[in-house]
Formats: C-alpha cells, structure tokens, sequence
C-alpha cells in the first residue's frame, strides 16, 4: 500500500488493517464515528444515563450496591467514583484486581478515593510468583500481549464479585472518545490463549489468577445477566478538567499517561511497545484528540516525535522483580517474534459466534468494543 495519513488523526499506512475513504478518512475514524452515532453524549446521552441510572437503582433495590466498578488508580475510574457517586447517587461496589505491581500512587489513588467516598473495595490478590511466571512465561513466547493476564484478570474479578454479590451492572471508565481505538491486530487477548502460552513455557501453576474461560463468561451473560454499562460513552468528558477536580478535592495524583498507574502496564506501554514491537499506543489517544480538535494533527505528530514518559528506575525494577539479568533480559527483547496465532485460542470460536455476540451487546451484557474487536475477522500485524 502506498504510504497514506488519515486527513482526519494521524493513523496511517503502518497501521494494521487499515483503509481509507475518498475523502482519505480511515476506517477507525470511521468507526468511531458510528459509535459516536450509537451513543450520543448530547442531551441524549444524558437522558440514556439518567434511564440506565434508574435502571441500577431498580436492580440494586433491598441489596447493598446498586452497582459494581472497576478501579485501578487510574483517572477515568477515579472521576467515576465521584461523578456515580455524588451527582448520581449510586451505592457503588469498587473492584479491584492487584497483580501485585501497582505502583505506590496508584495505590494511594484508589484509597483515598474510596475512603472520602465511603465506598467499599473488593481486591482479589493474585499469588505475586505466580503472576510474575506468567508475565515471563509471556515474554519466553515472544508475543506482544504480556499485559493480556492484567486486563483479563480484573475483567473476570468484577464478574466474580458481582457473582458474588448479587450485582446486576458493571461500570468501567472506558471511553472511545478520548482513548480511540485501538487498531485490530495490534493485540488479541482471551483465557485459551493466556493458558496455552504459560502450558508451553510457565512453571508455577495458576491457582490464584482468575482467568476468564468461555464457559464463565456464557455463564455471567446468559444465567447472572451481568450488564456492562460505560458511562463516558454519553457525556462530554474533559479528561484535564477531571484531574484538576480529583486532585484538588481528594488529593488524587497525576502518574504521567494513560495506563501507567501499573508497572507492568507502564512498562509495556513505555517500553516494551515501542522498543520491541516498532508501536507507540499514544498514537490511539492522540488521534482522538485529532478528532474532537482538542489537538490539531501537526501538534499530535510533533508528540508522537517525544519519547514516551517512563517512571524513573522502571527498568531495572522490572528486571529485579523478575530475575532477570541485563544478558537475559537483552534476549528475551531480541526472540523470534510470535503472535496469537501461534497459539491455542478463542478468535475463531468467536467469530462463528458473532451473530450471538451481535445480540449480548445489544443488550448491554457485552461491551461494543468486544464485538468489534474479537468477532470480527482480521489480518495479524507482523513484524
């Protein structure tokens, strides 16, 4: 393909899976804007959350929580807590996974947001060698997804407390608006994958880490009837103006970008994309940035030109913890690159299930994002 760059934000023809209108719009613009259609943040979108409001209310009526949220220290989930809180009036159940590489002001964050809200956290800790094993066992694989056992761990801990509690919605702080979307093929995750990377180069057996297999989550969808609800989607979220609020009213701290509140996930985001793989995610919110003029697309082009902001001792941190010296460390950086692919999983599972899929995020029991991304088929990036 003939080198391209979206008149609209700054994805281009490197890309995966990538095309472009007549106008030179590429599809991820696109698709945000049909997703923009599907969820208005006008007085619409207002008028659908105040309903879904209402609707957690109903649910949560003669139990403790009207509703369950994921927190990672992070500020979408931050601002969540107050807004579902305070203007919303919600009995919220915060939930937390600790893989045991939260960082100290993520930690800080998620408890002095919780304790001046007077909302109760449910924490699932995972076995911290058993965790650190994966994460290597995902690193000896040479594959890009050596955060999938994060995402998928607190994934599968919100549906076991909800289980656990009798909570019919969950509330997490994504939003498509400013975070983008991220391109199909860059990462893949699901719990057959997680489990036949660690069979084929793990060595502690995973008995702590909720993994999420098909079967629970048919189970939470069709039997619990968890719904997935996100806020952000219908409101007009400024980002900058919510760390201001946090900071001045809870004593919230800034941690440096999106994502970092956690070591291995700022490691990956500063370090192991971009070093390893040739990929830079800020790519994705810069973009959304480009799209609702909060930036202009020389201005995100000029930032992309910056390194990423990486915690000071990060590397050699993560290195300690996992035992590796600067030799082993360099060799694992330089493996044969693999991919999904290359392993058991769910994709083509899900795939012959999109129609059923079509229908779970149509009621709300799935994300839109899940069926964008995992039932729809696409080619692998490789490099």
């Amino acid at each position: 393909m003939t080198y391209q760059i979206c008149t609209r934000c700054i994805y281009d023809t490197k890309v995966p899976n990538i095309s472009f209108n007549t106008q030179g719009v590429c599809n991820y613009c696109t698709q945000i804007d049909e997703l923009s259609e599907q969820f208005p943040n006008d007085e619409r979108g207002e008028v659908e959350l105040q309903r879904l409001v209402d609707e957690m209310k109903r649910a949560g009526k003669g139990k403790k929580y009207d509703a369950l949220i994921g927190v990672s220290g992070g500020c979408d989930s931050s601002y969540l807590l107050d807004l579902m809180t305070k203007k919303y009036g919600l009995r919220l159940l915060a939930v937390h996974f600790d893989n045991t590489w939260n960082s100290t002001v993520a930690t800080e964050n998620i408890h002095c947001m919780t304790d001046k809200l007077g909302i109760d956290l449910f924490t699932h800790v995972v076995d911290a060698h058993e965790f650190d094993d994966l994460i290597l066992s995902h690193l000896k694989a040479g594959v890009k997804e050596i955060e999938n056992p994060t995402d998928i761990g607190l994934a599968t801990t919100m549906n076991l407390a909800a289980e656990k509690y009798g909570i019919k919605y969950k509330i997490d702080g994504h939003s498509f608006r400013t975070e983008g979307s991220a391109p199909m093929g860059w990462i893949y995750m699901d719990a057959k994958y997680i489990e036949s990377v660690h069979k084929k180069f793990g060595k502690v057996p995973m008995k702590t880490f909720p993994n999420l297999w098909l079967s629970k989550q048919l189970k939470w969808m069709l039997f619990n009837q968890i719904k997935s609800v996100r806020p952000l989607y219908y409101l007009q979220y400024d980002k900058e103006a919510a760390k201001e609020m946090l900071t001045k009213d809870y004593g919230w701290t800034w941690y440096g970008g999106h994502h970092l509140e956690n070591r291995t996930a700022s490691f990956f985001h500063s370090y192991f994309f971009p070093k390893r793989w040739g990929i830079d995610f800020r790519i994705a919110g810069y973009s959304a940035y480009c799209r609702d003029g909060r930036m202009t697309r020389e201005e995100a082009i000029a930032l992309m030109k910056e390194p990423p902001h990486m915690e000071e001792g990060l590397l050699e941190f993560y290195k300690k913890r996992l035992n590796l010296s600067d030799e082993e460390f360099d060799k694992l950086m330089n493996l044969p690159k693999k991919h999904y692919t290359d392993f058991k999983n769910y994709k083509k599972t899900f795939e012959r299930m999109r129609p059923f899929f079509y229908l779970m995020a149509k009621w709300k029991l799935i994300p839109w994002s899940f069926y964008i991304k995992y039932t729809l088929p696409h080619n692998v990036e490789k490099k």
